[in-house]
């Protein structure tokens, strides 16, 4: 499974901000980006590089940590080390607490300037392959000194990102309902079924059609298998897939070569249909449809320039889709409310 994306060095090696326990003084802000870094690059020589500190002087500040907290913090081994489950607590809350000062830095050397800094964005593949481009043209030209990082993978790392405070803002294809988390509707996008070219294709599909074929799915572990299953069984249909690949990719050359079927989103498969690769169908009426989300946590505002991007996001999005780049796709006129309650 993917990690969080790695955070890029912050420069508050002049702060000295001390963090207590139980009245106890453990740790200031140097001991926990040392202590990140080392987690996050699995080796204290990778990390004393990374930081540019001497080796033995993050072995002695994780050692006077692990004492003062009276546990463990890393497994070390010849391979690396690794965080314990004391270490991964730590980890997080230093990841949060360093990206809070970054941020808070970042907006206060903004505040009646034009927004800057770097903006941290989530999205799953399909949608970063349409949308990445445009959206840093569109920050470039109108905000030069945003700085945007997009991390790419299937839609639930996407969310384990947003949650784990690895990202700003995250594209996702199901509205979170977590305390602390704002979803706002982005757009809809048509579904269809695709298959073997040979297959005939354009006529709309009766969905109970999907449980009497061999299907190719995404594992439970990606957003449009959960959904799809979700709609499925609303409608008293149950799905079985004979294959299960994690990659939209692999999924259209499998279901080419004739090892059967597929649902994905017709912008996917768009290029492939046009070809003649793949015969794609639309849903009976009407039709099979998924929402995608624009979401960020609320327990962490906003910065500036994140606020910017998701404007841009937003409005690119809908550009897309007027100008037929973002086929399949539907503009969404209402918003949703926020769902930290």
């Amino acid at each position: 499974m993917p990690g969080l994306p790695c955070i890029h060095q912050i420069s508050i090696s002049a702060y000295r901000y001390n963090v207590s326990v139980y009245g106890a003084r453990i740790v200031d802000l140097r001991q926990l980006r040392y202590f990140l870094a080392i987690v996050e690059e699995g080796s204290f020589t990778r990390a004393a590089q990374r930081v540019n500190v001497a080796q033995p002087a993050l072995s002695l500040h994780v050692r006077n940590m692990e004492e003062a907290l009276g546990t463990p913090l890393l497994l070390r081994a010849p391979q690396g080390v690794t965080a314990t489950e004391a270490g991964e607590l730590l980890a997080r809350r230093a990841r949060t607490l360093l990206m809070d000062l970054e941020r808070t830095e970042e907006d206060l050397r903004s505040l009646g300037r034009e927004p800057t800094g770097t903006v941290r964005l989530g999205l799953p593949g399909t949608i970063s392959g349409i949308l990445s481009v445009p959206l840093i043209a569109r920050c470039r030209a109108r905000y030069p000194k945003i700085k945007i990082v997009i991390a790419e993978a299937m839609s639930g790392f996407v969310r384990e990102w947003l949650l784990d405070g690895g990202v700003d803002l995250a594209v996702l294809y199901a509205e979170l309902r977590e305390a602390g988390v704002r979803s706002e509707p982005l757009l809809d996008e048509e579904l269809v079924m695709l298959a073997p070219p040979e297959h005939a294709g354009a006529r709309p599909t009766p969905l109970d059609h999907l449980a009497d074929i061999p299907l190719i799915l995404p594992s439970g572990a990606h957003g449009l298998r959960a959904m799809l299953e979700e709609k499925l069984r609303a409608k008293g249909i149950l799905v079985a897939p004979d294959i299960e690949v994690d990659s939209y990719s692999n999924i259209k050359r499998l279901v080419e070569q004739g090892y059967g079927c597929s649902v994905l989103p017709f912008h996917a498969v768009a290029q492939e249909a046009a070809a003649g690769r793949l015969s794609v169908s639309p849903f009976d009426a009407p039709g099979l449809w998924r929402r995608t989300y624009l979401a960020h946590t609320t327990a962490r505002p906003l910065t500036r320039a994140a606020s910017a991007v998701s404007e841009i996001l937003t409005t690119v999005s809908a550009e897309l889709i007027a100008d037929g780049t973002w086929a399949g796709a539907q503009p969404i006129a209402t918003k949703a409310a926020d769902t930290n309650s």
